[in-house]
């Protein structure tokens, strides 16, 4: 009987062995199945159940005018992004189509996209139209992986055009990523020129990601922890600028139809009031996506409108450079303001004859300055020195950046005895070098906006402050300024000095015989310079510096028309019309010419050594 029990125990647990064993086969097979099989399918299911990290663009920073006028705002625009991950290739035609995008192009940017993260979403394109917008809504169930954030571009609120001065956005290419850090990824927005390139970094703001719960499909289905993790976008900073753009439409407004530069500052602190760079072009071309077209046939437009001609191009000066000898030759005591010159119409050195466009007789030097006699500033050159002339020249802020901030200028050339030792040899120049560079010829080079330094030095008796067109931040909640600081300082030249060379100044605009006489004002004092600076390569470039009120000054200007001809006749009314219309406002200001002028014939527009016969 014992063992009959023991035999149907036995049975019972081979039995359970059995069931136990198939059991164990059948998990360990479905097991197998899984792994080997259904990994990637229930792994992404798994995976796709989770909290994905949406991020947050901030409203890149408003810029203002110094009347308060909102002169750059931004719009809402939608931008398509695809996650790698979830995207399904299948679909990469259809897209293509309705973004009217190129496959291969779209296939890069998932790429490249994947490389920094596939579960990141990769921007595809940016401003899309309504219809692209609505096309992508309608078919989002059948789209995992495609969606689109709502971002901001620049708006721009005035008339004026402002372009070199206010600068672009543009995306961001793979080298300034790789050259600014970890800040920036693909797609993201960055300032290129200008203010929104030098202030890039206050402008900007800070990004914020928002954490979200999303389905099997990929959509987000909720937030995450009521919001516990999500960081908050930082806004970029406000710019109040130190610009008045009703000045600056007005300027651009005369120089339509002409190449040149126009700058304009407040010499009581070097904020900039206008500045105009002609031609220009339309910034709102840049603030969404800018067809490769329209890119290239800028790029390739002879006029340069992309050039900045007023803080880049290096043009010799001609005759608005005199009171830079002037002030060396008075500074060193090699002359008097007496010292006087018979002007018979031109100067022999040796075998050369450098010439004037007058007969000016006896001249002083208020005088020469008032007439611009060239035989007078060619003897006073080689009474002076070069290197003389040359510290001078460089204590009026040429040769060197002014250091305006928007990090895109030329330094100029001022040659001294070591420049041309260096560029001819020590036996390779005389003296005959010197008569020319004494009325802003040879080898000389400024950009306008030097040169409407240097008119704001002479109009603060030798006050420097360094041009800049930043105010500084605008507080959104109260409107106030939190101003920048920028660097002042005070030429050691002494105060009989400067009253010489601005009251010759005052007579080239006040006083018959002058020459900036088309720059007078009715009702305020002007004092100017013209200058006929010539150019080998076409006719003459127009210029003129000065300021105004000639006893309390508010705006110190420089206009530079490339190949106008007299500065007299085409740059001192463009510097007379700003400086009125910014002194009276736009009820006493003279209207813009009712035609613009003839665009004049493409010429290099880089410094040039001309031949020597000058004399405005």
């Amino acid at each position: 009987m014992a063992l009959q029990d023991d035999i149907q125990i036995y049975e019972k647990r081979r039995a359970l062995y059995v069931v136990i064993g198939f059991v164990f086969i059948i998990f360990l097979g479905r097991l197998f199945q899984l792994q080997m099989f259904y990994s990637d399918e229930y792994g992404k299911k798994s995976e796709e159940n989770s909290i994905r990290v949406i991020p947050r663009e901030p409203i890149r920073g408003y810029i203002y005018d110094r009347n308060g006028a909102r002169v750059v705002d931004n719009r809402p625009s939608f931008t398509v992004t695809i996650m790698p991950y979830e995207f399904d290739r299948r679909k990469l035609g259809f897209i293509a189509r309705v973004l009217s995008l190129d496959t291969t192009f779209i296939r890069t940017r998932i790429k490249q996209g994947e490389e920094y993260s596939r579960f990141a979403p990769v921007k595809i394109k940016r401003d899309i139209d309504f219809r692209e917008l609505s096309v992508l809504e309608e078919n989002r169930d059948r789209l995992p992986g495609v969606d689109y954030q709502v971002e901001s571009k620049r708006w721009y609120v005035t008339p004026a055009h402002a372009s070199h001065i206010l600068g672009y956005t543009k995306e961001i290419s793979e080298n300034q990523i790789r050259a600014l850090g970890g800040e920036y990824t693909q797609g993201d927005v960055v300032g290129s020129s200008g203010l929104e390139g030098g202030y890039e970094g206050s402008l900007r703001g800070k990004k914020g990601a928002e954490f979200s719960t999303v389905n099997v499909r990929g959509q987000v289905v909720g937030g995450f922890e009521s919001g516990k993790l999500d960081v908050q976008a930082v806004d970029g900073k406000d710019l109040a600028l130190t610009m008045d753009f009703g000045l600056q439409a007005f300027a651009e407004s005369l120089m339509a139809g002409r190449r040149g530069a126009v700058v304009a500052l407040d010499p009581r602190d070097g904020g900039v009031l206008a500045m105009v760079s002609s031609p220009d072009y339309d910034l709102s071309v840049f603030s969404g996506v800018t067809p490769p077209q329209i890119w290239r046939t800028m790029n390739s437009d002879t006029e340069r409108p992309l050039f900045n001609r007023a803080t880049l191009t290096r043009y010799p000066p001609g005759s608005t450079f005199k009171m830079v000898l002037a002030i060396a030759a008075l500074e060193t005591g090699k002359v008097t303001p007496q010292w006087r010159v018979h002007c018979t119409g031109g100067f022999r050195l040796g075998n050369k004859v450098f010439k004037d466009l007058h007969v000016h007789g006896s001249v002083d030097m208020i005088s020469a300055i008032q007439q611009s006699c060239n035989v007078y500033f060619y003897q006073l050159m080689l009474k002076t020195g070069l290197d003389e002339w040359a510290y001078y020249g460089r204590e009026l802020g040429f040769g060197m950046l002014t250091g305006i901030d928007i990090a895109e200028e030329n330094p100029g050339l001022l040659p001294s005895t070591a420049y041309m030792n260096r560029r001819y040899g020590p036996s390779g120049w005389t003296r005959g070098f010197l008569p020319s560079l004494g009325i802003g010829q040879g080898e000389l080079g400024v950009t306008p906006l030097q040169m409407a330094a240097y008119a704001m030095v002479l109009a603060n008796w030798g006050d420097y402050h360094q041009p800049h067109a930043v105010q500084g931040f605008r507080r959104r909640s109260t409107g106030t300024v939190d101003t920048l600081a920028f660097q002042s300082r005070r030429l050691s030249v002494a105060i009989p000095t400067w009253a010489i060379v601005r009251e010759g100044m005052r007579r080239a605009v006040e006083l018959p015989g002058g020459t900036g006489g088309m720059s007078r004002i009715k009702g305020i004092e002007v004092a100017g310079k013209t200058g006929t600076a010539q150019n080998p390569h076409g006719p003459d470039h127009a210029w003129f510096v000065g300021f105004a009120p000639f006893d309390d000054p508010r705006i110190a200007i420089c206009v530079l028309v490339e190949n106008a001809g007299f500065g007299g006749s085409h740059a001192a009314p463009v510097a007379g019309k700003c400086m009125e219309r910014y002194l009276f406002g736009p009820a006493g200001a003279s209207p813009p010419p009712a035609k613009a002028a003839p665009r004049p014939a493409v010429a290099e527009a880089t410094h040039q050594t001309p031949s020597i016969t000058g004399g405005d």
